[in-house]
């Protein structure tokens, strides 16, 4: 006979309104075979009663439908953050205010590392903190003139390099001619680097490559620790090359026993004409398990906001700087886009800014016209700027949208004193508008650009608090209960996992979040500080104390 396990907790969060609160749940072989009471469930048997949680809370597993297996990856080099954050291990490193602070920082692991020859490599770098002064080569090279030295941005879409590494790269030179390499007095690259096609050369130099770091089983291992710390169950690499090697090594971590996540990645369409992207996607699906679901696809439109690497409509950015970057060729997206909806492969599109955003939605338009694709969800990540009109637009055309609803706490003071001004820093991540509009959506982190953590994300959306205290965006707020179906069943929908997972119902894997408090009976202030037991994953127990 099949073996039933019941939990009993406080309180069940189901997400399902036909019976939005439980008890009880009972899993048999991995799934949800019932909720309710004691009562209700004995009709499917003799079932081993659980009360390990009788205390505590459990929700649908949370769903990080935009991160980055790089949240694992990155601890390895040296984090050079503004804000204090926790590594995978639990240490919690201190956030650096300055410049100054961030060369010290480097200098110190310089100084540990035996070999002169071994590049050194930072991450997280956010100069946006830093007034008008910009980092350049020669702040870098007050580490070391000979060593390799590179920081990859906070916002993965700039990095800075010394000397060394930019002549290890090729580019210590004077004839360029491009957007993403600004040029000091003597036309030499003054060390930063805009755009993925300008940041990879140096990147390689510094032994960062994202190829591999696609696969990496250490960093693979740490991001699932993290996720058990927040609750999360199923989450996403939203852009990653995904080599053959890469997925057996995905196959082999996700495949092991005690591995505690649903691991969703998204190949990154960059280098590929958009027919070997989707033939491509279609043979990584068929490799798909239960643990590793493949067969989906990442383009870029832009860049990122706090980079002013985002591209903007009039009237561009509240500072003057110039409307941002292209990532992508329209043409190149067309083709994609109408390739992937005759296939079935869905497409998640990178749009910070409203001018790329328009593209998504116009590119959108003109390929339903050909290919019409019933529940094709293609995803507008990020989507900051969207406004109610494109929203529209949006809904009509059956796209989702998922929110970078961090933005406020992290980057909201600078959003509204320096990138795009108080207007559109009232409205960006506007989760209430695409609600009212029937727009399918959610929100995330987008680890590690910020820390892996639907609850704060959540916190995010509902109180729309900057740093500073400003509350941005009042009309933008939404309630506690929406905000906890957009991390479970919202992000669920936008991966077309819906089916599987983001209730807690008969049938659907039994991932649940395991809380130590209700945030349905805490103020809306502390939603983020909700404790987090740790996860059920599969009908597989993960407690946080021991991730």
């Amino acid at each position: 006979m099949p073996h039933t396990v019941v939990y009993a907790a406080r309180r069940i969060l189901t997400m399902d309104p036909a019976r939005p609160e439980a008890t009880h749940v009972a899993v048999r072989d991995g799934r949800v075979l019932g909720v309710g009471t004691p009562e209700t469930l004995r009709g499917w048997g003799a079932f081993d009663l659980d009360e390990r949680f009788a205390g505590k809370v459990l929700l649908p597993g949370f769903v990080e439908g935009h991160s980055h297996v790089g949240e694992g990856t990155y601890w390895r080099y040296v984090y050079c953050g503004y804000f204090d954050r926790v590594d995978p291990d639990g240490r919690t490193w201190a956030g650096l205010r300055s410049i100054e602070a961030v060369v010290e920082r480097l200098r110190e692991a310089h100084a540990a590392l035996p070999d002169p020859t071994t590049p050194l490599f930072g991450w997280a770098l956010d100069p946006l903190f830093f007034g008008a002064r910009r980092m350049s080569r020669q702040d870098l090279d007050a580490v070391s003139t000979t060593r390799p030295i590179g920081i990859l941005h906070a916002s993965g879409h700039i990095t800075n390099a010394n000397t060394a590494a930019l002549a290890a790269a090729g580019y210590m030179r004077t004839d360029h001619d491009h957007p993403g390499i600004p040029l000091d007095g003597e036309r030499l690259p003054q060390g930063e680097l805009r755009g993925p096609d300008t940041m990879m050369p140096v990147l390689l130099k510094l032994g960062v490559d994202r190829a591999a770091l696609s696969g990496d089983e250490i960093g693979m291992r740490a991001f699932a620790r993290l996720a058990v710390r927040t609750g999360t169950t199923t989450a996403t690499d939203l852009a990653t090359p995904i080599p053959d090697d890469a997925v057996d090594a995905l196959l082999r971590v996700t495949g092991e026993d005690a591995f505690p996540l649903r691991f969703v990645p998204a190949m990154h369409v960059r280098g590929y004409a958009p027919k070997d992207a989707v033939e491509r996607a279609l043979a990584l699906k068929a490799r798909s398990t239960d643990r590793l679901r493949l067969g989906r696809v990442k383009a870029h439109a832009d860049g990122s906001i706090q980079g002013f690497t985002a591209r903007m409509r009039w009237p561009g950015y509240h500072n003057g700087a110039p409307q941002g970057l292209w990532y992508i060729e329209p043409e190149t997206l067309r083709g994609l886009y109408g390739l992937a909806l005759r296939h079935g492969v869905q497409v998640h599109t990178h749009t910070n800014g409203d001018a790329a955003i328009e593209l998504a939605i116009e590119t959108m338009r003109d390929a339903l016209r050909e290919h019409a694709a019933p529940d094709h969800r293609f995803a507008l990540q990020h989507c900051q700027l969207a406004d109610r009109a494109q929203l529209r637009r949006m809904a009509t055309l059956g796209m989702c949208a998922n929110f970078f609803a961090n933005h406020h706490w992290y980057w909201g003071d600078a959003h509204y004193a320096q990138t795009v001004g108080p207007d559109r820093a009232e409205r960006m991540n506007p989760c209430r508008s695409a609600e009212e509009l029937g727009v399918a959506w959610t929100i995330h982190s987008d680890a590690p650009v910020t820390p892996l953590g639907p609850l704060h994300v959540a916190w995010c959306a509902v109180n729309r608090r900057t740093a500073s205290g400003r509350t941005l965006g009042e009309y933008e707020r939404i309630g506690v209960a929406q905000a906890l179906r957009a991390i479970t069943l919202g992000a669920a929908h936008t991966l077309h996992l819906d089916d599987e997972v983001g209730s807690i119902e008969c049938g659907k894997r039994a991932d649940f979040a395991v809380l130590e408090d209700d945030p349905l009976g805490v103020a809306p202030q502390a939603l983020k500080d909700v404790r987090v037991w740790g996860t059920v994953h599969g009908g597989r127990v993960f407690p946080a104390a021991s991730a």
